[in-house]
């Protein structure tokens, strides 16, 4: 079961259930006072109350999928908002060895630190953002205007409950100024935690028994005057670290009322001659989720 969250003229912002290439409302960001995702984490197995919900809406009112997903965010079109409202964003990092050796390259003065993190018990986490933050599909990406070298971080996001308990799966894009993390550790708020520095999209897979790892096949493109300029691959079986260890991590000492998103890391790196340019279009397949667009602008 897929949940979206939308845009239709004249109604607003709504959540609904994704069937085929239907998606069926379930609720408004009016009437829900701006929380219905935060609302449905407090539910014992949201998964499944959600799967039941679809029976009472399957034969209302639906928009196409598709028609949503291929247009830009506008008020007067449809489109698909980043599935988020109270949560917040936080990322883990050096999760798969190539995000290791990319780390480690950037940052000759303190590469020691990524080796080390990568092999210690304790992950490195960070907190990426909040919704205000994050862009949904089609939505622009921003690139730092004081940095010289940027590039997406293709990742799965889990969507965790208050309770730390994971109830789906989405895409993120962590965009990451690697100039600024590699001059000084202590930068990495700033390369990493700015406006529009974080993709979420286009849809929430919700699954009613998670596993404690899922292998998900993903897809890096990078496409620059309509022509590929990168591309790579990457599997979540690659990872160093469980889904459920960096969860475990993630909640010690920390409480999410509202719910969070994780993400996972990124095991696709673009070369060190590579970096994003404003009219960039970063694209992001994952497998059972989907595809999330977006285009780069320049802070």
């Amino acid at each position: 079961m897929k949940l979206v969250h939308y845009y239709l003229p004249g109604e607003g912002a709504l959540w609904g259930l994704m069937e085929f290439d239907r998606v069926y409302p379930l609720a408004s960001d009016a009437g829900s006072g701006g929380a219905f995702l935060a609302s449905m984490l407090q539910w014992p197995e949201p998964a499944l109350t959600i799967a039941e919900s679809y029976a009472t809406v399957a034969h209302g009112p639906s928009v196409s999928f598709d028609e949503m997903a291929a247009n830009d965010p506008s008020p007067y079109l449809p489109h698909l908002l980043p599935p988020i409202d109270l949560q917040e964003v936080w990322a883990a990092g050096v999760t798969y060895q190539r995000s290791k050796v990319a780390r480690m390259e950037e940052s000759a003065g303190a590469a020691r630190f990524y080796d080390a993190v990568y092999e210690a018990a304790r992950p490195e986490l960070f907190f990426k953002g909040s919704a205000s933050r994050v862009s949904g599909p089609n939505a622009p990406v921003r690139i730092r205007k004081d940095a010289q070298w940027n590039v997406p971080e293709p990742e799965v996001a889990l969507l965790l409950t208050p309770r730390m308990k994971i109830a789906g799966y989405t895409i993120g894009n962590d965009v990451s100024s690697r100039d600024i993390e590699g001059e000084n550790p202590l930068y990495l708020p700033q390369a990493k935690v700015y406006r529009q520095a974080c993709g979420l999209g286009p849809v929430v897979w919700l699954e009613n028994h998670p596993q404690e790892h899922r292998p998900f096949d993903i897809e890096l493109r990078i496409e620059r005057g309509g022509e590929p300029v990168f591309s790579g691959q990457t599997s979540t079986i690659n990872m160093k670290r469980r889904f459920v260890e960096l969860v475990e991590w993630l909640a010690r000492d920390s409480v999410f009322p509202h719910g969070a998103f994780l993400l996972t890391g990124t095991g696709i790196v673009p070369g060190d001659e590579f970096s994003l340019a404003s009219g960039d279009l970063v694209i992001i397949s994952v497998s059972d989720i989907g595809t999330l667009r977006n285009p780069v602008v320049q802070g």
